[in-house]
């Protein structure tokens, strides 16, 4: 498998990216940046130089992924979602020594619009609705929605909206332990 870069992305040298990889129009990753294997970035996307993205990472159009960012294995990414870096960021102060490192776990979903507030760890396979902002850890499959967003149910790996508590069956056979604040595969 070949890495598909267009012609007017522009990968600078000395960025690690892995087989299989997709990098559409206007795209920019920077330097210092390493992508997995049959990976997806859309176009318009930035990827900066202190970026982790595992394999398999589907980033769609106008995101930002900027430094301090690690996207594990199978995460997906919104049109337009936001990752921030700086907490309280000021044009006429410099802080790139006070960068918050945000995590997003394996099979996770970031809905369009939605905002990661930085020094934040999104927990595999939970789900971020559409235009939530999210200024808290994400617990392991949590659906998390509005602003600030608040968890509203469990998914299950599959992206299937879990119902009830106890021990829980997906439509796709996946079998969960779900209590009030826990979600946890069988």
């Amino acid at each position: 498998m070949t890495v598909t870069i267009h012609s007017t992305a522009i990968v600078d040298e000395g960025a690690q990216i892995g087989e299989g990889s997709r990098i559409w129009h206007w795209a920019h990753v920077c330097s210092g940046a390493r992508i997995g294997n049959s990976c997806s970035l859309g176009q318009n996307v930035f990827v900066g130089n202190d970026v982790v993205i595992g394999n398999n990472v589907k980033i769609q159009n106008n995101v930002s992924v900027y430094d301090a960012v690690q996207l594990e294995d199978d995460v997906f990414c919104g049109p337009s979602m936001v990752f921030t870096n700086v907490y309280n960021p000021r044009s006429a102060i410099t802080r790139k020594n006070e960068y918050r490192q945000t995590i997003v776990r394996r099979g996770a979903t970031l809905g369009a619009n939605c905002t990661i507030v930085c020094g934040v760890t999104i927990g595999q396979h939970s789900f971020i609705g559409a235009g939530a902002v999210i200024n808290r850890d994400v617990p392991a499959y949590a659906l998390m929605l509005g602003v600030p967003a608040r968890r509203r149910g469990w998914m299950c790996s599959c992206g299937v909206q879990l119902q009830g508590k106890g021990n829980v069956s997906c439509e796709c056979g996946a079998n969960y332990q779900i209590d009030d604040s826990t979600c946890i595969p069988l």
